[in-house]
């Protein structure tokens, strides 16, 4: 456990080092600032990496059985989708805001207390190739998500203070708003696919493909959110602001399912609390 936990801990450095350097990049506007914020990120990409790996080999499984384990897979995701969208976009300001994300959610996960526990055995329900399947899939999603609600954020943002600190050298609002709906269009595939793996996942487990617990439920509410999203854009037109909100509405929805539900409202899916 002790290797996971050092590159855990080198992660989180990582990424607060790129936050203060991409943000030190948008004040001086220095080629070589960008390019050590650029490399401070990949290296706490690769740690990234580096702590699901060993993670893996200490707990002999797939990092997936509770919410530590998610939220350093989830925070690999959402690097990675950074990373290229940096390269797709040539833009490095958009590190400032990913960074500190990433700073955040590297900090919360410290706090669980799951970071101290190691569970060979994992309960029999997960105990199921599925669970790889599933979660995968689920967390693919949820990173795609983060994004477009980043994006989302900073469309507003930079619709009301155009040229305001650092907003300033961002992509122009007409990208950040498509760079939203991408994000929700490449991510919403893989929402619908965890959910259905998630109902034959059930189905062995449990012997029901849906029971309405929480999870399920708000996992039916975030998909019904982001559905309409999709349906407004293509068929409505919808942009700019109404999408933003809907999209910021969507994120917020994935965030209670992932976190809110396993605390306010523990069903079947609890033991991804412990």
């Amino acid at each position: 456990m002790i290797f996971s936990l050092m590159f855990f801990d080198v992660t989180f450095g990582f990424y607060v080092a790129a936050a203060i350097s991409y943000a030190a990049y948008s004040l001086f506007r220095k080629e070589w600032i960008g390019y050590n914020s650029t490399l401070l990120f990949f290296l706490g990409f690769l740690s990234n990496i580096a702590t699901l790996a060993a993670r893996t080999i200490e707990v002999h499984h797939a990092p997936f059985s509770n919410l530590y384990e998610s939220m350093i897979f989830f925070s690999a995701i959402v690097a990675l989708i950074y990373l290229i969208l940096e390269f797709r976009y040539k833009t490095k300001m958009f590190g400032v805001f990913l960074s500190v994300f990433l700073s955040l959610s590297f900090f919360v996960t410290n706090l669980l207390p799951f970071r101290m526990k190691v569970y060979e055995n994992l309960n029999p329900a997960l105990q199921s190739y599925w669970l790889e399947i599933h979660v995968a899939t689920m967390f693919v999603g949820y990173s795609a998500f983060a994004i477009s609600f980043i994006a989302a954020v900073l469309y507003l943002a930079k619709s009301e203070w155009r040229n305001g600190l650092m907003l300033k050298y961002l992509p122009d609002a007409p990208v950040l708003d498509n760079l939203s709906y991408k994000s929700i269009a490449w991510g919403m595939p893989f929402l619908t696919v965890g959910i259905v793996t998630g109902a034959v996942w059930a189905n062995y487990t449990w012997g029901s493909y849906w029971s309405w617990d929480p999870k399920e439920t708000w996992s039916l509410i975030t998909w019904l959110i982001y559905a309409a999203y999709l349906h407004a854009r293509i068929t409505r037109g919808w942009k700019d602001k109404k999408a933003a909100i809907l999209a910021i509405a969507g994120f917020l929805s994935m965030a209670f399912l992932y976190w809110g539900v396993s605390f306010v409202l523990p069903g079947l899916h609890s033991y991804g609390r412990a």
